[in-house]
């Protein structure tokens, strides 16, 4: 179908009156997939089901007004909108509902995101980009309330980037930065400060970015006076509205049912935004929730019978409806015969979708109980296994897991036995998961050839009597090679412009690149981290910078909830490789000590953790992810920017492997292992211990999402037959982790001849100063004691009890 804009300057009637059809039909089948899909989640067919109903015409407008290179970043009500586009069809949405994991019959989320959740596909089967400005965008959504806005702001700076850079290639993402990014957000989620900070941001920036908010004057059962002040989103913003004076957001408020409105409202936003880059608010008045907040909840339970009746009346579609009537487009016959007609393909569709799920399931199911049934006339444990069957037979709609329980359980009773019919029903077993799992766990990180850790290591080379310069001087000078080779790259953050960043390792860059590829932002971490994602999605390379690694909490949920899972969560169909620089540990102080590295590592599957020792280390973890397309965490040292190195001739060059660890000293007694500034330490204490005959061999983690790909390590215990972990984080955190890598993973637990260790800070954040940094974490006292001690355990005659 034709959905592209037209104004009333260019619209003859008869097209006037077809695209008013046109819509009220689109509104109508989002409507009845709205209602069935409820049903569905009522009779347990699906998990859970949150819709679009009620926000059917605003969707309408900004689809009309939305085009190809244009971006969407919304939240779980836009099923209009994808619909309107032609992104999603009623077959799509409840296989979502369903949860099918086949990418082909679910193009969502292959059943890995509840309904409600759309994307549209970035990347060529190869994981190239596809040419996005031949489409119409949708960044993948997340759950979390407000969450979709951080992102909005990068997806919008990236038209701006695109329109003033030179010497860039754009023609796969921007046509001169003509492109819109368009937010929507819910009316009670806008009390976020994720919404406000943006909001804050984009107003700075100036930047084309139109956000919806769909007020239906509820946030779930809260009404809207404990969401914003005087109850009112766009008076409580009102001060952001510009003026001749000053710059700021363009705002317009309409009533949803009021569809001739809406289209002017949606048509002069997106001149305003995609002509003079200007930021547009759009509140979306008396919209209703018809089936409430979600398939958990009925709103019967806390809204009164007063505005029960209310939203009935105003309904958005009961309004279109009357008012197609009213000015004679149709026929009350003729409406009723399209509402019919789109009722019976719902069914259709609906019906279709769950046969098409069930197919995946049923030849399992038939295979299975087979094999139990072979399985069962040689065991002694028949009955057992016969009533598994029989189970499984009874259940006329079984899930993947039935099978699988199923399955395993009668493995049980086969224990012991020794027959064909048995190997038969292991082998199908083992094969089953084998298939299944992946469709679970696939994509967390690019499997194609150009994965970052398939990027081979390139040593820094030096010449016969190499510079010893400060560390920051190798960082500076590499990043000066990288901006010079990588026109699409850029980096920005709090002081990181003008000034260079606060331990200079960007100094005199903006003056050479520009204040657009080198920029200073606001006190804001979690739109840094969004501008990063949304820059990042549209093909750019952005860097972006946390000052200090303790604050890169401020933007926790941003990177968690989106730029960690959106391969995951997107089957490996868009991409986003962001790359996160930050500083920390060995610094004195509760919010500057820079090692909470066990909440990171969980927090961030999905996402590298890389922590160099070093800063010619550091430099070398950035040429290697330039290279990739991955997205990742770097923190550097904090106290080794003045620290000396040697200067490497072949700067912006060598690359530092991801997923491999470094020996930097041999030994024989005892593996250390430890990453970041801790190395230095643990490099001390070895030293001394050297001078009482025991020689530990040191190993740099370097990388702690992935660790040791190579296992490494274990080649290390497997000859000293101990092992120790030494870290900053707190007690059981990513000392942990490692020596779980190790003593399980890697199998070290075979090697080892003490009990393996760790050594970690104390439980609580460091404390102010030099003493408080002593008595805090780990020192070279405390490692030569750890060490001391292991040893003498094993010998106290050589190695008597130190103290």
């Amino acid at each position: 179908m034709d959905i592209s804009p037209k104004t009333s300057n260019d619209i003859s009637f008869d097209d006037f009156k077809t695209q008013i059809l046109t819509d009220y039909k689109i509104a109508v089948l989002s409507r009845t997939c709205s209602l069935m899909g409820r049903k569905e989640v009522l009779t347990g067919k699906a998990k859970f089901g949150i819709f679009g109903d009620g926000k059917e015409l605003p969707q309408l407008a900004m689809a009309r007004s939305f085009k190809n290179g244009d971006f969407r970043s919304g939240y779980y009500r836009d099923q209009t909108f994808m619909m309107a586009l032609g992104l999603l069809t009623p077959k799509d949405l409840f296989h979502a509902l369903y949860a099918t994991t086949d990418i082909e019959k679910e193009p969502m989320s292959a059943g890995r995101q509840m309904g409600g959740h759309y994307v549209t596909y970035s990347l060529n089967e190869d994981g190239s980009w596809k040419d996005l400005t031949k489409q119409k965008n949708s960044s993948a959504d997340i759950s979390c309330t407000a969450g979709q806005m951080p992102r909005l702001l990068g997806l919008a700076q990236a038209s701006k980037m695109y329109r003033n850079l030179k010497n860039i290639d754009a023609s796969k993402f921007s046509n001169q930065g003509d492109e819109v990014a368009w937010g929507t957000i819910g009316n009670a989620s806008t009390s976020e400060g994720m919404f406000l900070e943006t909001i804050n941001a984009a107003g700075v920036l100036q930047v084309p970015m139109v956000i919806s908010i769909w007020d239906d004057d509820y946030g779930i059962s809260v009404p809207a006076e404990y969401h914003a002040t005087k109850e009112d989103i766009s008076e409580m913003l009102s001060g952001f509205k510009r003026t001749e004076e000053k710059a700021g957001f363009e705002m317009l408020k309409v009533k949803g049912w009021d569809y001739t409105a809406l289209m002017h409202a949606y048509e002069n936003a997106s001149d305003i935004a995609r002509e003079e880059h200007v930021p547009v608010i759009i509140h979306v008045t008396e919209l209703t929730q018809p089936q409430g907040h979600s398939s958990s909840g009925s709103h019967e339970r806390y809204k009164s019978q007063e505005r029960l009746n209310w939203e009935k009346e105003n309904d958005c579609n009961k309004r279109f409806r009357e008012w197609i009537l009213e000015t004679g487009i149709t026929t009350e016959e003729e409406l009723g015969a399209l509402e019919k007609d789109i009722l019976k393909q719902v069914r259709k569709a609906k019906k279709e979708a769950w046969a098409e799920y069930l197919t995946t399931h049923q030849p399992h199911k038939k295979k299975l109980v087979t094999l139990l049934d072979n399985a069962a006339s040689k065991s002694a444990n028949k009955n057992f296994i016969t009533k598994i069957k029989n189970d499984l037979i009874a259940t006329d709609e079984p899930l993947k897991k039935d099978l699988a329980i199923g399955a395993r359980k009668a493995l049980r009773y086969l224990i012991g036995e020794d027959f064909q019919e048995k190997n038969d029903l292991l082998k199908w077993t083992s094969e089953f998961l084998a298939e299944t799992q992946p469709k679970y766990s696939a994509d967390l990180y690019n499997e194609g050839p150009n994965r970052a850790t398939n990027i081979s290591e390139v040593k820094p080379t030096y010449g016969e009597s190499p510079e010893m310069v400060d560390g920051r001087l190798i960082l500076r000078d590499n990043f000066e090679k990288l901006f010079e080779n990588n026109p699409n790259a850029l980096v920005f953050g709090e002081d990181t412009g003008a000034i260079g960043d606060v331990n200079q390792g960007l100094e005199g860059l903006q003056e050479k690149f520009g204040k657009l590829r080198i920029a200073d932002t606001g006190i804001r971490e979690t739109t840094i981290i969004g501008q990063g994602t949304g820059m990042a999605l549209r093909g750019l390379r952005p860097i972006a910078e946390i000052q200090y690694l303790d604050y890169i909490f401020y933007a926790l949920a941003t990177l968690t909830d989106d730029v960690a899972c959106l391969r995951y969560r997107t089957f490996g169909k868009q991409k986003a490789p962001l790359i996160v620089r930050t500083r920390g540990h060995r610094l004195e102080g509760i919010w500057h000590s820079g090692s909470p590295m066990a909440s990171l590592i969980h927090s961030l599957r999905g996402m590298y953790i890389l922590s160099p020792r070093n800063m010619t280390q550091a430099a070398g973890f950035y040429n290697t992810l330039m290279k990739s397309d991955e997205p990742a965490l770097i923190i550097e040292s904090l106290n080794g920017y003045r620290l000396k190195e040697r200067k490497p001739e072949n700067l912006g060059e060598f690359c530092t492997p991801i997923g491999v660890v470094e020996t930097v000293k041999k030994g024989s007694d005892i593996t250390l292992v430890s990453y970041g500034s801790t190395l230095r330490i643990v490099e001390q204490a070895a030293k001394e211990l050297k001078q009482v005959g025991i020689d530990a061999e040191v190993i740099d983690a370097q990388t702690l999402l992935p660790f040791d790909i190579r296992h490494d390590t274990v080649k290390s215990v497997q000859k000293t037959n101990r092992l120790l972990v030494i870290d900053e984080d707190v007690p059981g955190g990513c000392s942990a982790y490692i020596l779980n890598e190790i003593v399980e993973n890697q199998k070290g637990y075979m090697y080892l001849d003490s009990t393996p260790q760790t050594l970690s800070a104390q439980a609580h954040r460091p404390a102010y100063g030099s003493d408080g940094d002593y008595f805090s974490k780990p020192n070279a006292e405390d490692i030569f004691e750890k060490v001391y001690a292991m040893i003498h355990e094993s010998d106290p005659e050589n190695y008597p009890k130190l103290r």
